[in-house]
């Protein structure tokens, strides 16, 4: 009898993609050009409201078309083909791969900044590159292990936050006078560039909110489950990213964490002190176990897909007796362990946001364009707010897109690259598979 994952494990799943090596950064590289605590808060509610937007638009394409692979599916039943391919190419070399080995790269930085003594930078990428091969294998077994580990370790998350934000509102001993409220100049500061390549950071953390699509084939009831799942993840999300980004900034001067990359690390110092601070690091390190283990269970499943339709990928369809895409977890996995020994962390959150808001944003086009094509489509749930909600999140992340072209050439040229490769390599993945 074939097993699915349950909603339970989707949520997990959600959350745990999303909450991770993000919102324990980001902060940092925003305070290079944002000082405001009233526009930073913003970042994270406007960029939360994109992602519910996303996720109530993508539940209708979820509950409409509900195979596995996400925007692989999405793209290629909606445009073409050869657009659904190169979302699924994307999705490989840079829509989970190279967050994996950011996560991992993070987990290696708060693993050893939370040790005592000083390590070589090597041993951070040696910890990151374990973690990768650790959570392969328990995902590579079966649906059973693969779903209990996650919700396992996704719920130790969501408790280990709570129970960080509390304490900083008990311990912190020094609490910095920050101010939520608006002040002079801040909302000129909402259109500015700097905003607008801050969103950039925002955006990578919240990616992940449409990761279930990429199970949806594998629950035994899609259409009925997959709304409330992508709703309900998303929301909590928002919820705790907001707050979060808070105790950060009370518990922790701007100047400390301004351009670091383990803010988790800086602010649990300013709440427990230097020895409560290590402890806290290594906390916060094994909560990002869950997001490696959630983008490594969502992410193969569109190799799966693009190996079942093109027969000269077919080694990454084939799949073990429980259904698990074995050869796809371990392609992706075996891309992020090169990504994690060659590239830097900031130059894989960068590249990888533009990439994969680019893939989401054509994904809620394609709502519109399904809508007056195919107006008969059977559609278990409509979005909510149509068109309202879906043309809000493609204001947002066009507005976060337009100002990464300008301010990040070099990003874009390369993502550009990588989407000219994914064509010709169609193009012969094509043609060897009508031989």
């Amino acid at each position: 009898m074939k097993s699915f994952y349950s909603p339970r494990t989707a949520t997990a799943v959600i959350i745990a993609n999303m909450v991770g090596t993000g919102v324990f950064t980001s902060l940092g590289f925003q305070l290079a050009d944002i000082q405001s605590v009233f526009v930073l808060m913003m970042l994270w509610i406007v960029g939360g409201i994109a992602s519910l937007c996303g996720a109530a638009t993508y539940a209708e394409l979820g509950a409409a078309l509900p195979r596995s692979g996400g925007e692989y599916n999405f793209l290629g039943r909606i445009y073409h083909p050869i657009a659904g391919f190169i979302s699924g190419w994307v999705s490989a070399l840079i829509g989970f791969a190279a967050p994996v080995a950011a996560v991992a790269l993070a987990f290696g930085k708060y693993s050893t900044a939370a040790l005592p003594g000083d390590y070589a930078p090597w041993v951070g990428k040696a910890l990151a590159c374990a973690l990768v091969i650790i959570v392969t294998i328990m995902h590579s077994r079966n649906r059973r292990s693969s779903g209990r580990f996650q919700y396992g370790f996704t719920a130790v998350k969501v408790i280990l936050i709570l129970a960080f934000c509390l304490a900083a509102f008990i311990f912190t001993s020094d609490p910095q006078p920050i101010s939520p409220m608006p002040q002079e100049g801040d909302w000129d500061m909402l259109t500015s560039s700097a905003f607008g390549v801050s969103l950039i950071y925002v955006a990578y953390a919240y990616m992940g909110w449409n990761a279930a699509t990429y199970i949806s084939g594998e629950l035994e009831n899609p259409q009925r489950d997959l709304p409330r799942i992508l709703i309900s993840g998303t929301g909590l999300v928002m919820v705790l990213y907001v707050l979060l980004n808070y105790v950060f900034l009370y518990a922790a001067p701007m100047a400390a964490m301004e351009g670091q990359v383990e803010i988790g690390y800086i602010a649990a110092k300013g709440i427990f002190g230097d020895t409560g601070g290590r402890i806290a690091g290594v906390m916060l390190s094994l909560l990002l176990i869950s997001t490696v283990s959630a983008m490594t269970l969502a992410g193969p499943r569109a190799l799966q897909a693009i190996g079942e339709d093109f027969k000269a990928l077919k080694f990454l369809g084939k799949v073990n007796t429980d259904g698990i895409p074995r050869n796809a977890i371990y392609f992706q996995s075996a891309i992020a362990l090169i990504y994690i020994v060659t590239s830097s962390f900031k130059a894989i959150v960068v590249f990888a946001g533009a990439m994969l808001a680019l893939n989401s944003f054509l994904a809620i086009l394609g709502v519109f364009v399904l809508r007056y094509r195919e107006p008969d489509l059977p559609r278990p749930y409509k979005t909510w707010g149509y068109p309202i909600v879906p043309l809000v999140y493609l204001a947002i992340t066009g507005f976060m897109l337009a100002f990464v072209v300008m301010n990040e050439p070099d990003k874009a040229l390369g993502g550009l690259g990588i989407i000219l490769v994914g064509a010709v390599f169609y193009l012969v993945s094509a043609r060897l598979s009508k031989t």
